[in-house]
């Protein structure tokens, strides 16, 4: 289940939204946007919070801290919302959900064509009903389309992050039934897939009546789908399927690589099983011809019987892994205890909802060696930066190193890639600075020579030295830029450049598939959490995750070295 500060996030940006919609207050709805960000990164739990607390946090005034005292009294709502809700078609709110489209231009096609729902507005797209609409110039219709395919393709699928946390919620509280003998998540979430359509969990015991029982008796249970003594099924408040299946100790791995793999990957074991004479199934490894058990009780056992190494399960998608087994190739992949540290962070400097200090005492804790700052450059006008409010962040920053003398504390910033490929400051500036991650913020429509052209410059400025969330994705939300991808990784492995994983689970941004790509052109990378609090620091694991789907080993990623070796790197203009 989300965290009750994400719940009431959700509903803030709501209201927000359909503020946005009704084209009424607009200082308002972004009020409560900032609020919901605020509220959603605050660390700890408010739901037992009082107005005072409440009101500690950064932007949260007397009136938002009303309404989120009323969400929790009065069954997670407010009066306000409600109001508004009523006041717009469930399928206008619906149609803001659509990436490109918009709450103030939802609620135009609302008002002048009548369009309520998400069919609608397809419907008058392909019926060419939008063309001379003020507002929706040459490329909407397009652009409209492409968003529709986007929330369809997303469909009822969670991000990562969302799943995990349901995930481990549930292998907590039945990891202590009497009589569970060992619980885990299983399915697409194992191999950390980006986006989860369901959650398996697999448990071993003698008997399955208690682990059963518990399961339905769970407090995010909403629907219990199917009830039986090896499965069941429910459904959560928010619409997830989670299944339990149970298994007896003895077939513990069989069922743990069976109910893992994807289905291209199990169809290889099988078939590898079926030239051994043997057949593989989720109760265990068989002789085929006698039916007789061979191994069953850890996945080891099953892939060394196969003649496998143990295949780590991000890999488990048929894309070259059991070659590589076979042959004895399979990559050292990195792990979340190989990262120093964290190189791309913000602060309530811009926009992040932490200070300084409290996003510096959060990396200690974590144990890192070494944290770089990298607040937003004054191209990003909305965040209102200055060469002095940088300058003055440096000198807290110093101060801050005295007292955490065990973490590195580097001082960065995000630079914005304008259009022609230049980037904030002057060269003098920029040479102040630990470290430089540039990002493209704006003009995301360029052409791909264009856009190439753009990221190939700042690949070659010295003074840059990791680009950030590099295609620009939002998951279910925003295609990738059209950029060629293979011109920018023969540019970064060429000057040094480090690529970024965003570790933010809507971003996941290089994906798996383009590591896979890039590593082959020698680039380094850059597992990044982009946190905006401190909530968000340990987002580096869904990073690792995505980068273990791409086959990376910590050597690739420059986070993983010490920080003398680091800063070497970061020396472009030395090597």
């Amino acid at each position: 289940m989300a965290r009750p500060n994400e719940e009431v996030a959700a509903h803030l940006q709501e209201y927000a939204d359909l503020i946005s919609i009704t084209g009424d207050e607009q200082f308002k709805a972004r009020v409560y946007e900032k609020a919901a960000r605020s509220v959603a990164g605050y660390p700890e739990d408010i739901s037992k919070a009082d107005v005072k607390t409440l009101r500690g946090i950064p932007n949260v005034g007397a009136s938002i801290a009303d309404k989120i005292v009323e969400y929790f009294h009065d069954g997670g709502t407010f009066a306000a919302l409600e109001e508004l809700r009523a006041k717009i078609p469930a399928g206008v709110r619906r149609m803001i959900e659509i990436p490109t489209l918009g709450p103030k231009r939802a609620m135009t096609l609302y008002e002048q064509l009548h369009v309520s729902s998400v069919e609608e507005l397809s419907a008058a797209i392909d019926e060419g009903r939008l063309q001379g609409l003020k507002g929706f110039g040459a490329r909407t219709e397009d652009n409209l389309r492409h968003g529709i395919e986007l929330l369809h393709h997303a469909g009822d699928r969670l991000l990562v992050n969302a799943a995990m946390e349901v995930a481990e919620n549930v292998v907590d509280a039945l990891s202590t039934v009497d009589g569970c003998v060992r619980c885990t998540y299983a399915g697409s979430l194992r191999r950390m897939r980006e986006t989860i359509g369901d959650v398996d969990v697999l448990a071993a015991a003698e008997r399955s009546d208690a682990l059963m029982a518990a399961f339905v008796g769970l407090p995010l249970v909403a629907e219990v789908i199917a009830h039986g003594a090896a499965k069941t099924s429910i459904r959560t408040a928010t619409g997830l399927q989670v299944d339990l299946r149970v298994v007896p100790p003895s077939a513990w791995g069989a069922a743990l690589q069976y109910f893992t793999g994807a289905k291209a990957h199990n169809i290889r074991t099988r078939e590898i099983a079926v030239r051994h004479k043997l057949k593989l199934s989720e109760y265990g490894l068989f002789d085929a011809p006698t039916n007789t058990l061979i191994v069953s009780e850890t996945e080891e056992e099953v892939y060394e019987r196969l003649g496998l190494p143990w295949i780590p399960p991000p890999l488990r998608e048929d894309r070259g892994e059991i070659e590589a087994a076979l042959s004895g190739e399979l990559p050292d992949l990195i792990q979340t205890k190989d990262l120093r540290g964290d190189l791309h962070t913000h602060t309530n400097l811009t926009d992040g909802v932490a200070s300084l200090a409290e996003m510096v005492g959060a990396a200690a804790r974590l144990g890192y060696a070494y944290l770089a700052i990298t607040d937003h450059a004054p191209n990003l006008f909305m965040q209102r930066m200055s060469d002095e409010k940088m300058l003055a962040q440096r000198e807290e920053l110093r101060a801050l190193a005295a007292e955490h003398p065990k973490l590195q504390l580097l001082h960065g910033t995000e630079l914005n890639i304008d259009p022609d490929g230049e980037v904030d400051w002057p060269a003098g500036f920029l040479a102040g600075f630990d470290l430089c991650v540039a990002s493209v913020h704006s003009h995301f429509n360029q052409s791909r020579k264009e856009m190439t052209r753009r990221f190939v410059r700042a690949c070659e400025n010295p003074h840059v030295n990791i680009i950030g969330h590099p295609t620009g994705r939002l998951i279910g939300r925003r295609q990738p830029y059209d950029v060629d991808l293979e011109v920018v990784y023969e540019a970064a492995a060429r000057t040094g450049t480090a690529l970024e994983l965003n570790a933010s689970p809507e971003r996941l941004d290089l994906s798996a598939e383009h590591l896979i790509q890039a590593r082959r052109h020698g680039v380094r990378f850059a597992i990044n959490s982009d946190a905006h609090a401190t909530t968000h620091l340990p987002n580096l694991r869904y990073g690792v995750g995505t980068a273990q789907r791409g086959w990376l080993t910590a050597d690739e990623v420059i986070n993983t070295w010490p920080l003398r070796k680091l800063r070497t790197f970061l020396n472009k203009s030395a090597s």
